[in-house]
């Protein structure tokens, strides 16, 4: 099962989701992400957030939503508020569709090391709503229900 996490600057919050995501995933599942308007580049303190954790970085990219149309998603998850309102592409149409909305650590004008506490608190808030997406039983639900599931995990704080 492939999952799209979309953000609008793809450089922390998908970032952090994709990552994490991957280094928990049952077999056959997998993560990317993506953003509308992607800034270019990871956030460094996303990349240092990583390091901290023992998490590979290497390779990461901020990416466009575009250069995400080969994995073919089964699901996409909007991570920020910015990106819930935006249309998808017509790839993604099929799509489960969720919105886990998340507080951006990147935008707060702290020093670094309360920044980073920040992002960590970002990672644990992505670990709670991972454990209820792994947790599901995916052979005994509907589509329907699945859909219903996922996006019922956005309320886990």
């Amino acid at each position: 099962m492939n999952f799209l996490f979309l953000c609008t600057g793809n450089s922390c919050r998908s970032i952090l989701s994709e990552v994490l995501f991957n280094q928990r995933a049952p077999q056959g599942w997998v993560a990317y992400s993506a953003g509308s308007k992607p800034t270019g580049k990871v956030h460094p303190l996303t990349i240092k957030t990583l390091e901290n954790l023992g998490l590979p970085s290497y390779g990461l990219s901020s990416k466009t939503i575009d250069d995400c149309e080969q994995y073919q998603p089964d699901v996409v998850i909007t991570v920020c508020d910015q990106a819930v309102q935006e249309s998808c592409p017509l790839y993604l149409g099929g799509a489960i569709k969720a919105h886990w909305g998340l507080s951006d650590p990147s935008h707060l004008d702290l020093a670094e090391d309360q920044k980073l506490e920040a992002f960590m608190r970002t990672v644990e808030h992505i670990n709670r709503r991972l454990d209820a997406l792994f947790a599901l039983d995916l052979d005994n639900l509907t589509r329907t229900e699945l859909t219903t599931q996922i996006n019922q995990i956005s309320n886990i704080e």
